[in-house]
């Protein structure tokens, strides 16, 4: 199912955890229209600015795969609302710098310097942050 152009359902809900492990990985009608205006407008319209890929390496998360996973329990990814991205031949700096500067988000995160998270949901915040592994654990600190 096609959410807008260049992104699909599947996409969004694909996770080599989930099948590994038996998992399901299946969104609700809301995650599912959360999902198509995360892609409508952000990850649509920077597809549209690259002019090229945008690989989704997390999209929708089920609260058992969530969990599974050791992601935060107040991600946005459970609800639809969140998705991890890398784009090939750019840093996640690169990339991170474009979506704050020129696209709306909720939440940006630069995610140990690996990929990048960003977040459409209510009232944006446009908050930015950068994930760091301290003494094994994360540790997030805002960015200007």
């Amino acid at each position: 199912m096609k959410l807008t152009e260049h992104f699909t359902l599947e996409e969004m809900t694909v996770s080599e955890y989930a099948a590994r492990n038996g998992l399901k990985n299946t969104p609700s009608e809301t995650a599912v229209q959360n999902l198509k205006i995360l892609c409508t407008n952000v990850l649509e319209p920077l597809r549209i600015t690259l002019q090229k890929p945008v690989i989704i390496t997390s999209g929708y998360r089920s609260k058992k795969l969530n969990e599974a996973i050791g992601g935060s329990s107040t991600s946005q990814h459970m609800k639809g609302q969140a998705a991890d991205l890398i784009v090939p031949d750019m840093t996640v700096e690169e990339v991170f710098d474009l979506i704050a500067k020129q696209l709306p988000f909720d939440q940006l995160i630069e995610e140990f310097g690996k990929w990048v998270h960003v977040s459409y949901a209510g009232k944006l915040r446009h908050e930015k942050l950068l994930a760091k592994l301290v003494n094994g654990k994360t540790k997030y600190t805002s960015v200007a």
